[in-house]
């Protein structure tokens, strides 16, 4: 008498499934099962708001129109690479000068290179920061847009990792 194995005929046949189509056992921790569910529900949806083909000064006013030049999907128009791409909340005041400040969201995009000039959140021995990279005649430091804080030479008693670069950073004025 033989236990266990395929038996031929059992189960649901290939394709017949919710997305018509075979399918993968995928293993998620517990705690973030909802996380997924929550993403794949949603993963379709998107908010388009009215993009008006006219400018607001922020001199002197000028005669508005108020023409709809297109409907603007925030996703699209802030996330280039979605698959490599997260969003992290700043801290401190050692970045207002580049426009960043304490509680402002900041995109980044961990498949662009990070190279110099360009605003890069990274792991400095475990711990997060934002800065602008800096790599000039052999030396490569993170420099803060502040001059009250101090530039971080980066050398070997560092530990440091490029988790992004910065593309946007979502300010409240409220």
């Amino acid at each position: 008498m033989s236990h266990g194995g395929a038996r031929a005929g059992a189960g649901r046949p290939r394709g017949q499934g919710k997305y018509g189509e075979k399918t993968q056992s995928v293993r998620i921790p517990v705690s973030r099962i909802m996380d997924v569910k929550q993403y794949i529900n949603h993963e379709h949806e998107s908010y388009s708001i009215p993009l008006y083909s006219s400018s607001v000064r922020a001199g002197f006013p000028s005669p508005a129109d108020d023409y709809i030049e297109t409907m603007l999907d925030l996703n699209e128009y802030l996330i280039k690479h979605p698959a490599a791409t997260f969003l992290v909340k700043a801290s401190g005041e050692s970045m207002i000068n580049a426009g960043i400040f304490s509680g402002d969201i900041l995109v980044v995009d961990r498949s662009l290179e990070a190279t110099h000039g360009k605003i890069v959140v990274a792991a400095l021995n475990g711990e997060l920061t934002v800065k602008r990279l800096s790599r000039q005649n052999g030396q490569v430091k993170l420099v803060p847009e502040n001059p009250e804080y101090p530039d971080i030479d980066i050398t070997d008693e560092y530990y440091v990792v490029i988790w992004g670069v910065v593309t946007s950073v979502i300010h409240s004025v409220l």
